[in-house]
């Protein structure tokens, strides 16, 4: 649904994007994370046919963002930082507004206004102007526009800025519901936990070009290295001298616990239990230890930029 290739924009000595290079298919989404100024939202103009590439292409929907900038656009919606909402407006006037821009007959309209304004609870505050509205209303409405003519491409700008928890559930949901309805969907933000809660592909952008892109279980493995494994006892250790069998990396050792690295867990995992039990040390618990995608974009954004690194293809 989104295939870019060498996708570059330059403004004047400024080069903005570079060489990025990306293929997203229906029911996928993509987060796309990256410092402010790194290019995000210049990629996202360009993938909307606001802007025009420099060199490279682009197909969105099936459509040339250049040749068929007009098909590109009724395929998409798009939820950008700064909304552009109609203050003055009421809220259910506003969408019709658009609904009209989209070409939707009246039936049709008014049944998805009162679908998503339904949906974001917004529907009991439909005749208020939009300009009363709260700052995390605005985005539930803006998001509500973005998808009133059900587009095939969702590009999202920080969708759950400024809510409230709940509120950021809810359009947490709507995504994922939305993936299932194969559609695509590139999601620009800061919020790591978000991206890798909604995310199938994760890529990292900076000065313009994608420095590594994958799964963010492949993204973790590649670029934090093996997973570690916290292992608690149900007595203390008083010094016993472990062994452990297979090729693993002893990381960690308190009084009742342990912690180690294997590249091959399914393998070496059930061979420390047999030891640990043999030993007669009682086992309650082992788990993978957690690690956050802000680790891999931390590590990611701190490395010497070289050529684009791929995982989990």
């Amino acid at each position: 649904m989104i295939v870019t290739e060498n996708l570059t924009k330059k403004f004047v000595d400024f080069l903005a994007v570079e060489d990025v290079s990306i293929a997203i298919g229906a029911g996928q989404v993509l987060a796309l994370l990256g410092p402010n100024g790194a290019g995000k939202t210049t990629t996202v103009r360009m993938l909307t046919s606001i802007l025009v590439p420099t060199r490279g292409t682009a197909r969105v929907a099936g459509y040339d963002v250049v040749k068929q900038a007009a098909s590109v656009r009724a395929s998409v919606g798009v939820l950008t930082e700064q909304h552009g909402l109609y203050g003055r407006m009421p809220a259910d006037e506003y969408l019709d507004f658009f609904g009209q821009i989209y070409n939707l007959d009246p039936a049709r309209r008014q049944a998805r206004i009162k679908t998503l304004l339904e949906s974001f609870g917004l529907y009991a505050e439909r005749k208020r102007k939009v300009g009363e509205y709260s700052k995390g209303m605005r985005q539930k409405l803006a998001l509500a526009r973005a998808l009133l003519h059900e587009p095939p491409v969702l590009l999202l700008d920080e969708p759950t800025s400024a809510m409230d928890p709940e509120s950021a559930r809810l359009v947490r949901d709507s995504i994922r519901e939305l993936r299932s309805a194969e559609r695509t969907i590139v999601v620009c933000t800061h919020n790591l936990a978000e991206a890798e809660e909604l995310a199938d592909q994760i890529a990292i952008i900076r000065h313009g070009r994608i420095i590594v892109r994958g799964t963010p279980q492949a993204l973790k493995l590649g670029l934090l290295g093996p997973a570690e494994y916290e292992l608690r006892l149900g007595s203390n250790l008083n010094g016993h001298h472990l062994d452990l069998p297979g090729p693993i990396q002893l990381t960690g050792q308190g009084p009742d616990w342990l912690r180690f690295r294997s590249g091959e867990p399914q393998v070496t995992n059930p061979q420390v239990l047999r030891y640990l039990l043999d030993q007669g040390l009682p086992v309650i618990s082992l788990q993978e230890v957690s690690r956050s995608l802000e680790e891999v974009y931390l590590q990611a954004i701190n490395t010497p930029i070289g050529e684009e690194s791929v995982y989990g293809r």
